[in-house]
């Protein structure tokens, strides 16, 4: 069914850009992160950062889209690569690993992960999707 198809990510093509900051999503980055609208329109970003930005933000970026209209949104997990459920994973922030433009939200499966990677890498702090907000944005990047 269409809502089972909407719960598994996508591969971006080659042309697809951030519609935050614009630059392209390629393929085989290790950052990409993205939201499945309802209506089956895919949207890829080249980090968790625009991610937020465009779900914070979503009168901006995609007027007649609303929240409750976000079928399932998935990042790249940090150590092995694979597209995980964002909603359940663990953003370290302020970490000294950079992402394609700069600071970065590095996710994670588990929260043993984000705290090892915390320690490896001088994180501040342990996020979950929820915490994650336009001030807690501006305060960690």
């Amino acid at each position: 069914s269409a809502v089972r198809d909407l719960n598994q990510p996508l591969i971006p093509g080659e042309k697809e850009r951030c519609p935050v900051c614009g630059m392209l999503v390629s393929p085989d980055s290790e950052w990409i992160a993205q939201v499945r609208h309802e209506d089956g329109t895919t949207v890829f970003f080249d980090g968790c950062r625009d991610l937020f930005e465009y779900l914070l933000s979503l009168d901006r970026y995609a007027p007649k889209k609303s929240h409750k209209n976000v079928a399932a949104v998935f990042v790249t997990n940090y150590y092995d690569g694979e597209t995980i459920a964002a909603r359940t994973s663990y953003f370290v922030a302020g970490s000294n690993v950079m992402g394609a433009t700069g600071p970065e939200l590095v996710p994670h499966r588990s929260l043993e992960a984000a705290q090892d990677f915390a320690q490896d890498h001088d994180g501040l702090r342990i996020l979950r999707f929820d915490e994650i907000t336009s001030t807690t944005l501006r305060a960690i990047l």
